[in-house]
Order: structure tokens, then C-alpha cells, then sequence
């Protein structure tokens, strides 16, 4: 089917256009919001499109063109207006990111659906089961920075608005049902909160999986290769996985090669990307392999606290309780009781209802819903 929202939609990339949109989707109560970004094609993703839809309009918005998007700020921040996202956790770094715009009121049909036992909660599934609507997922992955976008490209972007709020209303009524609609407010409240990663000083190997299986001497090799990507990366406007892969550097890291020749046995990247950047990785190499003993890297690890007697059993109690729960519920376990929480709670053995509710994270759906249950079962145990 075509996906394009049945009323049209309006392109704004003018100033003048953006405040009328605003004033227009300012008199609706509930508004779907969806966003397309440049991540696969570039070295600092942005936000490239933002779509709003109200029940009576819909829009496309140019960010590229407009440039400052400052008259969104008091339309998104309206705690009278329901935003309507799926999979909200991406798109509200994304605007903070970019705009410094923050999200209030927030129903994320992605989440709801999960609360509501759906495994398979990705957009494309959930439309095609409540509403028999499949998805053109043709332009998903395409450069969403390129001007002039394709018409094609831009009814995609406007149809994956079209379908939220009547799902948003489907959702609700379900979740009301099941007396889980305050669980999911309270998540979404705390949604609205997230923001993006700060930038640090630490060595970019702490984020890198499979560092911790290195040498010393093999971690400064890898650090080095990955400077040297994130400085290609920058130079050539290309996201990171273009220039090298993570499974081709830890290869390099691990063999150490010092000379190209040694670099193509390893078979690690291919012919041209040695052609290209072979000296510059030898170099990365031989400069990290020269760093005296007492300067090489040694990756930190966290030795995991002595846990107290009877923590082991009460964590076992709590996962099979965790697993009957959410059985009878129907819910992904890790909703009920993730594994942080289940630690925290085996370690604290709270026995009263306000211990419960002192541990971080425990959020008050879960106190009112299992709270009892919980204190229960940890003054059965010792």
C-alpha cells in the first residue's frame, strides 16, 4: 500500500510555514511525532526530517532548510498536549541533541505495547497485526540528508505518522483494561527525561566490545586504531563502521601487524581499504607498540562486590517469582523485575513496603502492583 497519510501533508521548510504549523498543531490535543536521521551516512548523525501529524493535519518538517526550530520548544514542552511517539528513547536524544528540544507528556506506543505483552513491537509489526497495514520500508536506510529528497521518500516519511494516534487510542483502551495504563505513564514520564551521551575524555576502548580480552600491549594498539578511525571518520564525513569495523580492527589489535604486508595477512580488510589507509595503520601500530611498559592501558575492571549470605538464594527466589509473575501476566520477565533490580532487592531484603520503595529504579507501578508480593517473599527468606 502507499504509505501516505489519507489528508496529505504539508512540506515546511520556511520559517513563516513553521509558525503557522505550530499555531495549527498547538489547538490539537494529541499530536504523532516521528523523526529521520543521517546516522548510516555520516560522521555526527543529525536530524534531517521531523514528522508531526494532529487528527486534522500533517507535516513534514525541514530541519536541513529551516535551520533554527526554536517555535517547536513550547509546542513539544506542552504538558496539555499528548506526543504520540514509537520508539520515543532514539528521537528524544535526537531533538535534545540537536535543538535542545524537550519532550513533555509523552505516550510511546512502542513501550505500551510491550506492557501490553506484544514481543514483536517494532512499528512494522504492530500496524500490519492491529491494523492489517504494512509498511513500505523501501527508504528506511537512505541518506534522509540528500536535497532535494524524493517525493517518494518524503510520503514514507509522512506516512510513519499517519497510523499513531488511532493505535495510540487502540493501545490505551487495552491498557486500561488490564489496569496497566499508569505503568506505562510513568515510564513514558521518566522517557522524557533521557539525554544523550556526554562527551569524555576516556579512551574510546571502554565502549568497544571485546577490549577486556586484550593485553595491555594489544589494548594501546587498538586504542591507536581507533583514534586514528575516528579521526578518517571526521575527515571524510563517514560514519565510523564505513572506514574500518569493529571485528576488523580487534583482528589488527590482536595480531599487531607493523608493515602492510603483515597487515593484508590478516585478513582483516580488504584490498582497498589497505590501499588507502595501509601506511596510516602501520603507523597507528608501530606508535603504540613503542609506549614503555608503565604507560600502557590496562582495561578497568570492577570486582564484584562480596555478596552477603543468603544473597544467592534470595536472587534465585526472586527470578523464579520474576518468571511466574510474568507468566501469568504475559510480559517480557524483564519488565517485571530486571536483573539490576532483582540484585539490588537480594541485597537489601527490604521487609517493610517503604525499603521497597528507597531502591532506585523500583518506580511506583511496580511498589503498588508487586510491592506486597515482594516484602512477602523476602521475609520468607532469610
Amino acid at each position: 500500500m502507499q504509505n501516505v497519510p489519507s489528508n496529505g501533508y504539508r512540506t515546511v521548510d520556511h520559517p513563516d510555514a513553521l509558525i503557522a504549523a505550530v499555531d495549527a498543531l498547538a489547538k490539537a490535543r494529541r499530536i504523532a511525532v516521528d523523526l529521520e536521521a543521517d546516522s548510516m551516512f555520516h560522521f555526527r548523525e543529525k536530524v534531517c526530517l521531523l514528522q508531526i501529524a494532529s487528527p486534522r493535519a500533517s507535516y513534514v518538517v525541514d530541519p536541513l532548510a529551516l535551520k533554527d526550530l526554536t517555535p517547536l520548544k513550547p509546542l513539544m514542552a506542552d504538558d496539555r498536549i499528548l506526543k504520540v511517539f514509537h520508539g520515543a528513547d532514539y528521537d528524544i536524544r535526537s531533538l535534545y541533541r540537536d535543538f535542545g528540544i524537550e519532550i513533555q507528556n509523552l505516550f510511546d506506543t512502542e513501550l505500551a505495547s510491550r506492557f501490553l505483552g506484544i514481543r514483536e513491537s517494532g512499528l512494522e509489526a504492530v500496524l500490519q497485526a492491529r491494523f492489517d497495514i504494512r509498511l513500505n520500508k523501501k527508504y528506511q536506510r537512505k541518506d534522509w540528508s540528500r536535497r532535494p529528497l524524493p517525493v517518494e521518500m518524503m510520503d514514507y516519511a509522512a506516512g510513519d505518522v499517519a497510523h499513531l494516534l488511532p493505535l495510540e487510542r487502540l493501545i490505551r483502551q487495552e491498557l486500561k483494561s488490564k489496569r496497566r495504563l499508569a505503568w506505562v505513564r510513568e515510564e513514558c514520564a521518566i522517557l522524557c527525561g533521557v539525554r544523550p551521551p556526554a562527551r569524555n575524555a576516556a579512551p574510546l576502548f571502554f565502549n568497544f566490545r571485546g577490549a577486556g580480552r586484550l593485553k595491555p600491549s594489544q589494548l594501546a594498539v587498538l586504542e591507536s586504531l581507533l583514534q586514528l578511525r575516528r579521526r578518517l571518520a571526521k575527515e571524510r564525513d563517514r560514519p565510523l563502521f564505513k572506514i574500518f569495523s569493529n571485528k576488523a580492527l580487534l583482528i589488527v589489535a590482536t595480531a599487531q601487524p607493523t608493515t602492510i604486508r603483515a597487515i593484508e595477512q590478516t585478513k582483516a580488510l580488504s584490498k582497498r581499504q589497505i590501499g588507502m589507509h595501509g601506511p596510516a595503520l602501520c603507523e597507528a601500530v608501530q606508535t603504540a607498540l613503542k609506549l614503555p611498559e608503565d604507560k600502557l592501558p590496562v582495561y578497568p575492571r570492577k570486582r564484584p562486590p562480596r555478596m552477603p549470605a543468603g544473597v544467592p538464594e534470595r536472587v534465585t527466589a526472586l527470578k523464579a517469582w520474576r518468571d511466574r509473575t510474568a507468566a501469568e501476566l504475559d510480559l517480557d520477565p524483564g519488565l517485571v523485575l530486571n536483573k539490576t533490580l532483582i540484585q539490588a532487592i537480594a541485597v537489601s531484603r527490604p521487609v517493610h513496603r517503604q525499603d521497597l520503595a528507597a531502591i532506585e529504579d523500583i518506580r511506583r507501578w511496580r511498589l503498588n502492583a508487586f510491592g506486597n508480593a515482594l516484602v512477602a517473599l523476602m521475609k520468607s527468606l532469610r
